[in-house]
């Protein structure tokens, strides 16, 4: 899945922003570190909408999960 030329400047620009907004998050991931990200890691999602309700999720990565991360690391390195 090849994405054109548009969509990759409308991505490095919705990238900026999220750096922008959400600075403590980036750090975050930054801070795992390569070790942190490889097959086996279980990244756990937990949402809390506006009336408290909670939802939680989790993956256990695997070795196309750890390709598809480090190609948006790429990415983050045009932007």
């Amino acid at each position: 899945m090849a994405m054109n030329p548009k969509q990759l400047m409308q991505l490095a620009e919705r990238w900026k922003i999220l750096k922008e907004q959400h600075p403590r998050v980036i750090e975050f991931v930054r801070s795992l570190g390569r070790n942190s990200i490889q097959p086996g890691v279980i990244l756990e999602l937990k949402v809390t909408d506006n009336d408290g309700r909670v939802s939680v999720t989790n993956m256990r990565l695997t070795e196309e999960d750890v390709e598809t991360i480090a190609i948006l690391k790429s990415l983050r390195g045009n932007a």
